[in-house]
């Protein structure tokens, strides 16, 4: 089965989710589905006294102005739904992606609507920390319409990173990006056995060329870097437009402060946060 085969999408009306959506609609496996969900938070008109019917009226003609430019961006799609849900935002999100089973949620960074109650910030946070699945924090490239025309991957040798160079790499054949996996010496050990394993796949990740839809692709070999981890992804992510990073499928409190969390909300470029699958 293709990655991100199925797809949550959160919306809010903003460009930044908008945008968000357009990747997401990019990274969409061939015949894969996408739900772009604009989640209505009422309670800000629950506490404005005497006018909160006009409030809440207000917030749900937004809401759907919302969904409707969201539709429009899915024209053409052969599975894809725009919807509006009432409820708190990153649970009504949350359980988007249970009932859609989906392989990626995407968010776009630093939006607001008072409509959707979306503020994005703390929303991916706790997709990050709770997603069952792989979540997409966007960013504007460069040429939205060749997103992503380059992506690195951040590796060293655990699974979580084996997995998310796997995901690159399908990414870039799919698409014809370019693609630079880079390792951290900075930090804790690096498995090495796990980057030989990694090099020994097909295709090898040295300087090989590999055939990929409409292009021929040059796939680097393995980057070394002297920096931390995150020093050296996020140095990475002013080269490309996609960075894809592994992560230890911790949640809750016990992923606060992971490497993967803070690359998401301090990269450059948009980053794809590939979890291990439960």
């Amino acid at each position: 089965m293709s990655v991100f085969d199925r797809i949550v999408c959160g919306i809010d009306g903003s460009p930044e989710a908008l945008g968000a959506l357009r990747q997401a609609k990019r990274l969409l496996a061939p015949g894969g589905r996408i739900l772009a969900l604009t989640v209505s938070d009422l309670s800000a008109a629950v506490q404005a006294g005497w006018s909160a019917s006009d409030i809440a009226a207000q917030l749900k003609r937004e809401a759907e102005q919302a969904r409707d430019e969201a539709f429009r961006e899915l024209a053409g799609l052969a599975d894809a739904e725009a919807r509006v849900v009432d409820g708190s935002p990153a649970g009504r999100l949350l359980e988007a992606v249970q009932e859609e089973e989906a392989t990626l949620a995407a968010l776009g960074s630093h939006g607001r609507s008072r409509a959707a109650g979306i503020v994005l910030g703390s929303i991916a946070t706790e997709l990050l920390h709770d997603a069952p699945c792989a979540v997409l924090v966007s960013r504007p490239p460069v040429d939205s319409t060749r997103f992503p025309h380059s992506i690195v991957a951040g590796v060293d040798g655990s699974p979580e990173s084996l997995a998310a160079a796997a995901a690159a790499e399908e990414l870039a054949l799919r698409l014809g990006a370019s693609l630079r996996l880079v390792a951290a010496t900075g930090g804790k050990p690096v498995d090495v056995d796990g980057l030989v394993r990694l090099r020994g796949r097909e295709p090898a990740y040295a300087g090989v060329s590999a055939r990929g839809r409409g292009a021929t692709l040059r796939i680097p070999a393995l980057e070394w870097s002297e920096l931390s981890p995150l020093e050296a992804l996020l140095d990475a992510s002013a080269h490309a437009d996609l960075l894809v990073v592994g992560s230890r499928g911790l949640h809750g409190i016990a992923a606060l402060g992971s490497v993967s969390e803070r690359v998401a909300h301090r990269a450059r470029c948009s980053v794809l946060v590939v979890r291990p699958a439960r």
